[in-house]
């Protein structure tokens, strides 16, 4: 099994405290989540969806550096999320990119322009405590509602 899918089987296994994690409004939509063009399938590692925010969040778990080509690929999923499952009076889709390193050199010059709504972030073997969790997600929560209102 690659170190994504333990990652990925590991949050599902702890759905629950991964949720709380994640902070309010979120639910579990799926895991390898198919979207389908004409021609080609693809899986999104894990979808959820923000009530409160009234969105879709795609995560998308990287063993090893962050690459450009996970940015892209992260962009691709957004992209047709926003086209195929979104529904008219939801917000744009968010992407996030979990993975073991980050240049972000590579994070900044990746994303196309408009693609505000792609993140990427480090996660670490070892948990944070509770604290830096809220922290983190407070941050991210004040962060992320800041942009959806612009």
């Amino acid at each position: 099994m690659t170190a994504e899918k333990s990652l990925e089987e590991a949050l599902v296994d702890n759905l629950q405290l991964f949720l709380l994690e994640l902070g309010k409004g979120f639910s579990f939509v799926g895991r390898q989540f198919r979207i389908s063009t004409e021609t080609s399938h693809f899986y999104v590692d894990l979808v959820f969806y923000n009530y409160l925010l009234k969105c879709f969040v795609l995560l998308d778990l990287k063993s090893g550096k962050l690459s450009h080509q996970d940015v892209g690929q992260m962009d691709m999923y957004v992209r047709m999320f926003d086209d195929l499952k979104r529904n008219p009076d939801d917000n744009p889709t968010v992407g996030i990119i979990l993975c073991e390193d980050k240049d972000e050199t590579v994070a900044r010059y990746s994303v196309l322009q408009g693609s505000e709504q792609l993140f990427a972030s480090k996660y670490r073997f070892i948990l944070p405590s509770e604290k830096e969790l809220a922290e983190e997600l407070h941050r991210k929560r004040q962060w992320l509602l800041e942009r959806l209102k612009s």
